[in-house]
């Protein structure tokens, strides 16, 4: 019987320490939550996904990592990232970002989408429904899965009829059905599309509850066709359909004028709508030179000429020539737009109000070194943002927006017992970015462990060869599709 009672007491104890242990623990780090307010010295007990403990005692682990010195932070979250191939999503889990979207256009095909990249995602992903390509699809002219922008031409430059977006919506609630998270408007790149046909959009996306991502119409000073116009077009479509607004780079549309245009925002906000918006650290744009952004009189209203046009492989300055030429190619070549200046990228990136994306895509220094540049230049350096300001800048608020879409978006952003584990990892004191115009792969360094999902994607600064813990993040109308064939089944 005593014998009995002491295997028991084992098992009891066995089992009580296995329920206690964890997959992995983050051992001694600084621990940052934008959502409680906490920053103390803790330890992160992380099991089958999820974060199951945050606590000043010792906690067990299958392996314990020492963060002893380094920041513990929610993954960044990135709401407007174009490259979503495996190059890219390198370089942006070297950059702390856990979720990387591709929410301002959306892709062409949201089932293609998500279907090319289940299980073969280093990081989160997901994606707005085009509107951009539904024109297109519509107008003859569907664009290529790889491609989000259309060339410069009928599908982009003619007003569609009443017929034309009554297809146009039709084709956006499929991509919504997909799992759309919203959707997503490149105005600027559909001039053709009407002050009417924005406004049907945006009731598309109030009837489903949903956010519209958009690129605004236009930028610059000249009236007709000012940024502030822009703004205030898009703030008004939501004003009168009730829909959500996320206005994207705001720094990059605006220009000199962007914070006035934020003061826009800040107005609609102090009204009841809502409205949202984002901005990157750099000067620079880059986009499709043969989009229907550079129809005539885009050096006017930009302010600049040719030679601000850059290509990203080679570093060559446009002429007027050149130009041309790759504008009527029937290829699509991406140009880097020098039109912003240093001072009001600097006075944008502090605003309460503007949240951290990087428009990533090969090409460009933003894919790669957003966030650290962000960290290093105005956290560390100019000191225009506390640590954790900078941190809700690109995780709670971020993913404050996605809940608009998802449910699961209230389990991300945030360094909390039963949030994802989706966990950075960094040094304070060196995160810096590294990628530059001449260079726009380089990694940023400063990253030292990397969680997606409770699986490590970056060890001690490396990349971990071979896994893919990366999930989708799925608009309601993929469950609500989903829920209706499993009833007509019964």
């Amino acid at each position: 019987m005593r014998k009995l009672i002491v295997s028991l007491c084992l098992l009891l104890a066995t089992t009580t320490l296995a329920a206690q242990q964890y997959d992995l623990v983050l051992e001694g780090g600084r621990v940052m939550d934008p959502e409680t307010g906490l920053d103390a010295v803790r330890n992160v007990g992380i099991r089958e996904g999820k974060i199951v403990r945050i606590s000043p005692e010792k906690l067990a682990g299958r392996r314990v990592v020492s963060a002893n010195g380094l920041v513990v932070a929610p993954g960044f979250i990135d709401l407007h990232q174009h490259g979503q191939e495996l190059d890219s999503q390198r370089v942006k889990a070297l950059d702390g970002v856990t979720t990387a979207l591709e929410m301002e256009i959306g892709a062409p095909d949201v089932t293609e989408f998500l279907h090319a990249k289940a299980g073969h995602s280093l990081i989160h992903y997901g994606t707005s429904a085009s509107h951009v390509a539904a024109r297109a699809l519509v107008f003859g002219a569907p664009l290529p899965a790889d491609t989000i922008l259309p060339k410069s031409g009928p599908a982009t430059d003619q007003p569609a009829t009443p017929e034309q977006i009554e297809r146009i919506e039709n084709r956006l609630r499929s991509e919504l059905d997909a799992g759309g998270l919203g959707i997503g408007m490149g105005i600027q790149y559909t001039p053709g599309a009407t002050r009417l046909e924005v406004i049907d959009i945006f009731r598309v996306a109030a009837r489903r509850k949903l956010p519209v991502y958009t690129h605004m119409r236009s930028f610059g000073r000249i009236e007709p066709g000012s940024a502030i116009e822009a703004v205030s077009e898009v703030i008004g479509a939501a004003a009168i359909t009730g829909a959500s607004l996320h206005i994207v780079h705001i720094n990059s549309t605006c220009l000199l004028d962007s914070l006035e245009c934020i003061a826009l925002v800040e107005g609609a906000r102090a009204r009841g709508l809502d409205v949202t918006t984002e901005a990157y650290p750099y000067i620079a744009g880059m986009t499709a030179i043969n989009s229907a952004l550079f129809n005539p009189g885009w050096r006017e209203k930009l302010g600049i000429d040719y030679s601000n046009l850059v290509l990203p492989d080679t570093g060559e300055r446009l002429t007027r020539e050149r130009f041309e030429e790759l504008h009527n190619s029937s290829a699509t070549h991406w140009v880097l737009v020098f039109a912003n200046t240093q001072d009001v990228v600097d006075a944008v990136i502090p605003h309460p109000l503007v949240m951290i994306a990087s428009d990533g895509a090969q090409g460009h220094p933003r894919n790669a070194g957003t966030y650290s540049r962000v960290l290093a230049q105005y956290v560390r350096e100019k000191k225009t943002l506390t640590l954790m300001a900078a941190l809700r800048k690109m995780t709670l608020m971020p993913a404050q927006m996605l809940e608009r879409s998802t449910p699961a978006a209230r389990q991300k952003g945030r360094l909390q017992e039963g949030a994802d584990a989706d966990i950075v990892v960094f040094d304070p004191q060196t995160i810096s970015d590294r990628s530059t115009f001449e260079k726009p792969m380089e990694p940023s360094i400063g990253v030292k462990y990397l969680v997606v999902g409770g699986t490590m994607v970056i060890d001690q600064g490396k990349i971990v060869p071979d896994v893919f813990p990366g999930r989708p993040l799925l608009g309601p109308g993929k469950a609500n599709v989903e829920n209706r064939g499993a009833g007509k089944g019964l």
